[in-house]
């Protein structure tokens, strides 16, 4: 079997969907090695030495039109063109961009629907047009594949689609990298980002659906009850404030939050973050929505306790490995992170459980359900 993937993302890494494609290609090298795999992606955006051994490359360069019209025109009729040409069997599309017409089946991830969903993220005239425009090129695909239980009622649902089409396949985390177990570089790694040990940690965006002012609400508490705790927000901070990106310096001042007890990083990078999850006593991921929820499962491989909230995917991937609370509920999030800083039974129970739920997720796992729909498609 030939597939043709769509690579678009393979030259951003730092982006879920680039996460995505270039862990499952290289997983499905692993688990199906008899499977021909082709990359579609422009010219110049699949660097040497980044793509699996046996994996095929075909440059598709862009149209000669404006940014936005080229990467529609690529994805909608070069890509399908182009994989019919090289004689794949199967178009596989790694996120939300499936062509109108496709030549061959075709599978598509959908990693949420968050722009059907929340208003908030609807974006402009133009956005709303691509938006309908996916969706509905997506009720043409063969199948469809997405990363939880909770977004596949949500495309069932929105999508009106029969449920026997769409299937949930998790995602996984790099476990080579996120371990429990310390790396020598971890301590330098830490002192050059400025931070100690056993602070409670975020990691994550920053606009609304992620909740950060019930995070400050929640952690002033903390701090009043135990005035040594300090926060660590990890994230590409909003570059102004606005009703959909709320500036978390705001939120930390409204919350009555000093801002010595919060330390801001900024941009982690990929390499950094075991160290930066490993120095940490707890993580929290208040947020009211999620397709999946990388962050929290990336915390629990390296041994850290959640106290996220009980919405969407979230308790899917947390499971027992954290306390999960309504996304509202300030007390209760406060309470759960109180409790796993002073009592170290409940935090060592919580550290395990977290490693247990960790372990339920492989992309070897995620490699072998994806190649099982390729096979079931051409069926």
């Amino acid at each position: 079997m030939n597939v043709a993937l769509n690579g678009w993302f393979w030259s951003r890494p730092e982006t879920g969907s680039g996460q995505y494609l270039r862990h499952l290609v290289a997983a499905l090298r692993r688990v199906a090695p008899d499977l021909r795999l082709t990359l579609c992606a422009p010219p110049g955006s699949v660097g040497a030495g980044t793509l699996p051994e046996g994996v095929a490359f075909h440059p598709l360069p862009l149209p000669p039109l404006p940014a936005a019209a080229a990467k529609v025109w690529w994805e909608q009729r070069l890509f399908p063109r182009a994989a019919a040409r090289l004689g794949a069997d199967l178009l596989h599309v790694p996120y939300w961009a499936p062509p109108m017409r496709s030549p061959l089946p075709l599978v598509v991830t959908i990693h949420d629907i968050i722009p059907l969903l929340l208003r908030d993220y609807r974006g402009s005239a133009a956005v709303r047009l691509y938006t309908a425009m996916v969706a509905a090129a997506s009720r043409g695909a063969a199948h469809l594949l997405t990363d939880s239980e909770a977004s596949r009622r949500d495309i069932i649902a929105r999508l009106h689609l029969p449920p026997q089409r769409v299937t949930a396949v998790p995602l996984a985390v790099d476990r080579s990298r996120y371990t429990p177990d310390g790396a020598p570089e971890d301590a330098a790694i830490r002192r050059r980002l400025g931070v100690g040990e056993d602070y409670l940690l975020y990691l994550g965006g920053f606009d609304r659906r992620k909740n950060l002012a019930t995070l400050f609400a929640a952690f002033a508490i903390v701090h009043e009850a135990l005035p040594e705790t300090r926060l660590v927000v990890a994230g590409r901070l909003p570059r102004r404030d606005s009703a959909f990106a709320p500036h978390p310096r705001r939120l930390m001042r409204e919350a009555g939050v000093e801002a010595e007890a919060v330390h801001f990083l900024g941009f982690v990078a990929e390499e950094e973050k075991p160290a930066l999850y490993r120095g940490a006593r707890l993580f929290v991921y208040p947020s009211r929505y999620e397709g999946f929820g990388l962050p929290p499962l990336e915390a629990m491989a390296c041994g850290l306790p959640v106290v996220g909230s009980d919405a969407a995917s979230l308790p899917e991937v947390i499971g027992s490995g954290g306390v999960l609370t309504s996304p509202d509920d300030v007390e209760g999030m406060a309470g759960a992170m109180i409790q796993l800083c002073i009592e170290e039974a409940f935090h060592a129970r919580m550290r395990a459980a977290a490693l247990r739920e960790a372990g339920r997720f492989s992309w070897e796992t995620t490699a072998e359900r994806t190649a099982a729909i390729y096979a079931r498609c051409l069926r």
